[in-house]
């Protein structure tokens, strides 16, 4: 049964994905400083677009002339990303009210309230340490966990989660590996972008003509390097950067063997239809790398390829939302079952010898 918030958490879903895509455009049009201050632009609510208001940008901001382009990308994130945020406080707002009434989740909204504040803390720090690729990184993780948060809670909210066949132990635990790498993978290829090393390698499957090219890791992951300089295109050599790449391009590959091995053991526990989303979301997301690499990067490929991420990410929350589901239903079920003072008496009279399980065991092979 559908529950209240329902239709408001979908929306905020929705308004989620369509916030990380503006980011990705934003950040990928090197228009993450098209708004030299924050969370104005030019001291203005708007992008100053008359000659008199332009020139008085430019007197406040001599070092940061006025690209209009540039700071309409940046602003309409902005207004994006802003009306998320009052969509989460709603969604908050209502599960304080409705903290009494089963089954209404309310960690995990004030949990969605606070993240949104730090993103709005993530997001001005982008502008005032002019793209320091920590924070740029920390600023993209940010958005996808909001993402998924919402999902999560959209799937708890929802009611309609269909009741699972036993599953493993094994399986669970995949599934959550599984998840943990995803996002791994989701961090580094932040670093990739925010480090502007997406292009490091320009062929494949080698880099640079080799399997192996030179690469410096210790400049490439220096995560406490000095704040101050202008970030804007990157400050690393070649060699750091095709260090970052190639740990990007590893990382896809054993993110690839061990999402085709929990879509095997998905496909074996009866759950093809999981199965066969995670192998579209796993196989339309290497394509969309491949192709950032042999095509250098065109902008629509590369926007794909962070929506894909995401895709990746809700079908891994998905996938471990139902399965852990499932457990959690089998686990009130047994105490339900063990708390009922007939089975308990019947419990007490009988050898342990002759008690079954309360529910199906999982076929070992499963």
């Amino acid at each position: 049964m559908v529950k209240p918030g329902y239709r408001l958490a979908l929306f905020a879903t929705v308004l989620a994905g369509v916030v990380v895509l503006l980011g990705a455009y934003t950040r990928l049009t090197h228009a993450g400083l098209g708004c030299p201050d924050w969370p104005g632009c030019y001291g203005f609510l708007a992008v100053p677009m008359s000659e008199h208001t332009q020139a008085l940008a430019e007197v406040r901001f001599p070092e940061a002339p006025v690209e209009v382009a540039k700071g309409w990308y940046e602003m309409v994130h902005r207004y994006f990303a802003g009306s998320l945020g009052l969509v989460i406080l709603g969604l908050a707002v209502q599960a304080l009210r409705r903290r009494g009434e089963p089954g209404q989740p309310l960690k995990l909204p004030l949990l969605l309230l606070g993240l949104v504040i730090l993103q709005g803390a993530f997001g001005m720090w982008t502008v005032t340490l002019k793209l320091w690729p920590q924070v740029v990184s920390a600023h993209l993780l940010g958005g996808f966990a909001t993402l998924s948060l919402l999902f999560l809670l959209t799937l708890r909210l929802s009611g309609a989660a269909p009741p699972l066949p036993t599953l493993s132990a094994r399986l669970r635990g995949l599934a959550a590996i599984s998840l943990l790498l995803v996002i791994g993978q989701i961090a580094l290829g932040g670093w990739v972008s925010s480090n502007y090393a997406a292009v490091a390698c320009v062929d494949l499957p080698t880099c640079h003509g080799e399997w192996w090219p030179a690469m410096d890791f210790a400049n490439g992951f220096h995560l406490t390097q000095h704040i101050g300089p202008n970030y804007l295109g990157g400050q690393l050599d070649s060699d750091a950067r095709t260090a970052i790449h190639m740990t990007h391009r590893l990382g896809a590959l054993v993110v690839t063997l061990v999402l085709l091995l929990l879509a095997w053991r998905l496909r074996r526990a009866g759950l093809s239809r999981l199965a066969g989303l995670l192998l579209l979301a796993l196989g339309v997301q290497v394509g969309l790398g491949i192709s950032n690499v042999v095509f250098h990067l065109p902008l629509p490929v590369a926007v794909a390829h962070n929506a894909g991420g995401a895709l990746l990410l809700l079908t891994l929350v998905s996938v471990n939302y139902r399965v852990r589901l499932n457990s959690h239903s089998r686990q009130l079920a047994v105490v339900r079952h063990s708390g009922d003072p007939g089975v308990r008496q019947h419990n007490a009279g009988t050898p342990d010898r002759q008690q079954g399980p309360s529910v199906p065991m999982a076929p070992t092979g499963q």
